[in-house]
C-alpha cells in the first residue's frame, strides 16, 4: 500500500448495474416530455394562429381594428396582402394584412 491509498480508495471494477425496465424505461421520459411539450406550447400557439386566420378573413371595411404597432382606426380598404386602415380624417395607411392585431367593438373609436 502507498500514501496515495489512504488518501483516494482504489477504484474496483464492479458488475453493470441492471436497470428494472430496460431500454423501454430510458425511452418513457423523453416521450413523455415531448407530450407534455406539445400540449402546453404547441398546441396553444397553433390554436391562437388559426384563430387570428380565421379574424383576418372575416374582417370587413368599416371594422375598427388595432395593428401590432398599437395604430388604431377604421378599415376603408381591403385588397390581397393589403389593408388601409383610416386613422385620422383624411389620413390612410396602408398595412399588411397580418399586421392586424384585433377588431375592436363597433363605436369604441369614437367614444375615445
Amino acid at each position: 500500500m502507498t500514501l496515495l491509498d489512504f488518501l483516494i480508495a482504489p477504484a474496483h471494477a464492479q458488475a453493470a448495474a441492471q436497470q428494472p425496465g430496460g431500454f423501454g424505461m430510458s425511452l418513457l421520459f423523453p416521450i413523455l416530455l415531448i407530450a407534455v411539450m406539445y400540449f402546453l406550447m404547441i398546441r396553444p400557439q397553433m390554436k391562437r394562429a388559426k384563430e387570428h386566420r380565421a379574424m383576418l378573413e372575416k374582417l370587413a371595411r368599416g371594422d375598427e381594428v388595432i395593428t401590432n404597432g398599437g395604430i388604431a382606426g377604421t378599415v376603408a380598404e381591403i385588397g390581397e396582402n393589403f389593408i388601409t386602415v383610416e386613422i385620422a380624417s383624411n389620413v390612410r395607411i396602408r398595412v399588411q394584412r397580418g399586421a392586424i392585431a384585433s377588431v375592436l367593438p363597433k363605436g369604441t373609436l369614437k367614444a375615445a
